[in-house]
């Protein structure tokens, strides 16, 4: 049988950088503050894992938790997230034209961080590539409701990006 150490151990290698992510998303690119949240979510993790009831995929929960972490931050602090530090972001090699790029992104997150705090961490986990069906039970909304919503979401954010 595996030890709870063994089993938090694999979690968190599996999923530590993908919740750092997210993380950054919530804290505007604050490096510092992401870590802190993303550690504090592990230590969530680990204070509950006993009680995880496998009812829906452990990153699922994973990510829950983390969402409610970040949204709890920033609700204590009375916080609006800053923009991304377009130094913290790790672009491809292979872009074109990486000034353009970085440009883009900044200004991506930037529209990101307009959002309501509900409609930012569904961007967010879409943009992390979870499926619409784990994003759904993370957000505690129905599934054809999310796809409405990223829809939406996505119109919002070309309009942001394009200055409309």
């Amino acid at each position: 049988m595996i030890s709870k150490e063994e089993k938090y151990k694999k979690i968190y290698q599996d999923n530590y950088s993908k919740v750092a992510r997210l993380c950054m998303g919530y804290t505007g690119g604050n490096e510092t503050l992401a870590k802190d949240l993303a550690q504090d979510t592990f230590i969530k993790v680990w204070q509950h894992l006993d009680s995880f009831r496998n009812e829906s995929g452990i990153g699922t929960w994973i990510f829950r938790i983390c969402v409610n972490t970040c949204l709890a931050e920033i609700r204590k602090e009375g916080k609006t997230p800053k923009s991304v530090q377009i130094e913290n972001v790790q672009l491809a090699d292979s872009a074109p034209n990486s000034v353009d790029r970085e440009a883009m992104l900044h200004q991506l997150y930037q529209c990101i961080n307009k959002l309501t705090s509900t409609n930012k961490a569904i961007i967010l986990l879409e943009l992390e590539g979870l499926p619409q069906m784990d994003i759904s039970e993370i957000i505690g909304i129905k599934h054809e409701a999310i796809r409405t919503r990223i829809h939406r979401i996505k119109t919002q954010l070309t309009k942001c990006a394009n200055n409309e």
